[in-house]
């Protein structure tokens, strides 16, 4: 599926089908569309009646077979954390807010991507195509690769197999290894401008879509998953906190909000953040108009070093924040030290 705010990226793409890169690294916030952005590339390639516009023919055997799911020349990477959900869970981190619809399995299946699962690559790559055309993987989200993994891509992307095509999504070029980015065509994919996602949601039958939309940061597909769960306890739960810090509420609140996924809780504080320093230069919000007394208040009364302070703890925090030793005490840590800035 192409989305109307992919439809430029789309024919920007087709430029790059006289002389196809080996690897191409698609990259953009979370939440935009990536994964399915990648499949309808892939089933392109693979199409034996492409299209004028190049998109995918729909009705030849190379479709019907990807549409199945057993095309023997296409093969896809993610986490198993991942396996069980649709394209248009976008690829994204498990852990992003990007729409993941988890299935009971998933809670205990791993979040990254396995060594294993790159070399079982090996044979797919050294078997003839099915029909004399491409082969191709596709492997998203890249920044999933652990050590171990991205170094056994590495070494494919080095010495790439003919006819081998590699497709993948990031949502953060500064959490791959620069040696991957730099054997991969860097491939930007944009995120919709307000009108258009506001447009797109709302034709999607969402209540609140603007609300949402800010919240999730302008991304649309991550904005429908959270409207579709109709819920906003562990956000607001957190919001109250951040607009009202104490210690005493943060260890409260600390045991049931570990439960949220760990990146979701550091995203909404870093939108909060950006929120507060907005209005305290310019008096402006863009995620959280629900909270603008709240918001109004705490930039009245933080210093802006210490602001800084928060912003760079947040930003910090983000790094590990899909690793935690323990994530109670992660949650704990993090309110704890954003109390201590707004004191």
């Amino acid at each position: 599926m192409i989305y109307p705010w992919q439809e430029q990226a789309w024919d920007q793409l087709q430029q790059m089908r006289v002389r196809l890169p080996h690897a191409i690294l698609f990259y953009g916030p979370a939440g935009i569309g990536k994964a399915d952005f990648l499949e309808a590339f892939a089933q392109a390639l693979l199409c034996e009646n492409v299209r004028p516009d190049g998109r995918a023919c729909g009705t030849c055997a190379s479709c019907g077979w990807f549409a199945q799911g057993n095309h023997p020349d296409y093969r896809r990477v993610r986490p198993e954390a991942l396996e069980d959900e649709v394209p248009a869970a976008d690829g994204d981190d498990a852990a992003a807010g990007d729409g993941d619809k988890k299935s009971k399995s998933s809670k205990t299946a791993s979040k990254d991507i396995k060594i294993e699962q790159v070399r079982a690559l090996a044979d797919f790559m050294n078997i003839s195509t099915h029909r004399q055309g491409l082969r191709v993987v596709v492997l998203y989200p890249a920044e999933a690769l652990n050590m171990p993994a991205s170094n056994a891509l590495l070494k494919t992307l080095e010495e790439p197999p003919p006819g081998t095509v590699f497709l993948l999504a990031s949502n953060g070029l500064d959490r791959l290894l620069p040696t991957i980015l730099s054997r991969c065509r860097k491939f930007a994919l944009p995120t919709p401008d307000h009108a258009s996602a506001l447009a797109w949601l709302q034709a999607q039958g969402v209540n609140d879509a603007d609300g949402w939309l800010r919240e999730q940061g302008g991304a649309p597909l991550a904005a429908l998953a959270q409207a579709e769960s109709g819920s906003r306890e562990e956000l607001d739960t957190l919001l109250q906190i951040l607009a009202q810090p104490s210690v005493d509420s943060a260890l409260r609140a600390a045991d049931k909000l570990s439960k949220a996924p760990l990146a979701n809780l550091v995203a909404w504080q870093q939108r909060w953040l950006y929120d507060v320093f907005s209005y305290k230069l310019s008096g402006t919000i863009r995620y959280y108009p629900r909270y603008q007394r709240e918001l109004a208040a705490l930039a009245g009364r933080i210093s802006t070093p210490k602001l800084m302070r928060a912003i760079k703890s947040a930003n910090e925090r983000r790094a590990v924040a899909d690793h935690p030793l323990s994530p109670k005490l992660f949650v704990e840590d993090m309110l704890l030290d954003y109390t201590a800035c707004c004191s």
